[in-house]
């Protein structure tokens, strides 16, 4: 391995610390050689921390109306070929319903920025998903709201919030988005949510379009900063009915490399394996695991709306990708020497 880059894994791995420059240039010369050290102290960092447990989190789809029209996002609003739906609140306490059932202890309320999901709508539902499971975890990613729409929530029950900043770099932020989005309120969702209490998810996507090495770079030292409880990178998926549906889609190969990064930049976060990596690569979860990741997100929607939640191009939705299937994922993680844990599989805020 090159010496510089020897030197930048040692010095990641002590202070937890890199400058821009210095996390462009360990991706720039990254090799096989620097991807195995990565994830070898990665994964020595998470087990000292959280042992060989991966957490489940139960997904739920809400809708697939969403009134954004990011340029990247299969559900944006210009998508007229999208099959559009909205689970009710009744099918979304059934399907937390089952998934305690099934032994989940977190549910993640994902969906659109449907205007059907008013405050009173979404706390309406918390309140019941806490009343009927004290014991669960409710985490939020709906999007962009208002800070008072926020508190709202938290005061219902919501313990999380899961919102990508997708890129740290105001210029690539408007590449990505309609010119109705704002680079500078995404930031401030997220500090609202700090603010608030929540354990609070950033991420963005790895090889998304016109995305550079200073870019990424950009996103680690923020990540580094903001200091999230739980943090999503996938690679990029284009969508065949986006702008960018020609555009090439990101590497399994750099997201595992990022994933014993982030890892190593802030050791106690909450690391899915995503769907989208285990789209790209049908070993992507394992992979994830390998490299760092700590929590898979089975899906709980209805089987008849889960295709219809597509945000990229052929994103699983069945097999050990739902939740009635977990036994299959839970199989897929012990031949790599790991345990699903059917606690809530909080932040630990311990680094090692």
């Amino acid at each position: 391995m090159d010496s510089r880059l020897s030197g930048l894994i040692e010095k990641l791995g002590t202070r937890h610390s890199l400058s821009r420059d210095e996390y462009a240039e360990l991706l720039r010369l990254r090799d096989g050689d620097s991807a195995r050290e990565l994830a070898s102290r990665a994964v020595e960092l998470r087990q000292q921390i959280y042992g060989k447990r991966v957490f489940i989190r139960g997904l739920i789809e809400l809708s697939n109306i969403c009134k954004n029209d990011c340029l990247y996002c299969g559900i944006r609003r210009s998508n007229r070929s999208c099959r559009r739906y909205r689970l009710s609140p009744d099918q979304i306490i059934d399907c937390a319903d089952e998934g305690y059932t099934l032994g989940f202890r977190t549910f993640v309320l994902q969906g659109g920025e449907d205007a059907f999901f008013t405050d009173e709508v979404l706390c309406s539902i918390i309140s019941e998903l806490k009343k009927r499971h004290p014991d669960c975890a409710v985490t939020l990613s709906l999007g962009e709201r208002s800070r008072e729409s926020y508190a709202l929530l938290r005061k219902a029950g919501a313990d999380r919030y899961l919102l990508r900043h997708e890129t740290a770099d105001r210029a690539h932020y408007e590449k990505l988005h309609p010119a109705d989005m704002s680079f500078d309120n995404r930031l401030r969702c997220l500090n609202d949510l700090k603010e608030l209490g929540y354990q609070v998810g950033c991420g963005f996507m790895v090889g998304s379009p016109y995305q550079t090495e200073a870019h990424i770079a950009a996103d680690l030292k923020f990540i580094e900063e903001f200091k999230p409880e739980m943090c999503g990178i996938g690679p990029f998926i284009p969508h065949r009915d986006s702008p960018f549906r020609d555009c090439p889609a990101g590497s399994a190969e750099l997201t595992c490399y990022l994933l014993s990064i982030i890892r190593l930049i802030h050791p106690p976060v909450l690391l899915p394996a995503t769907t989208a990596l285990g789209t790209i690569d049908p070993c992507g979860r394992e992979k994830g695991i390998l490299s760092g990741a700590n929590v898979v997100m089975p899906n709980l929607s209805p089987a008849d709306v889960r295709s219809k939640y597509e945000l990229y191009n052929n994103k699983i939705s069945s097999g050990e990708e739902s939740a009635q299937h977990v036994s299959q994922l839970s199989r897929r993680m012990r031949s790599i020497g790991y345990e699903l844990a059917a606690d809530r599989g909080d932040f630990s805020g311990v680094s090692a």
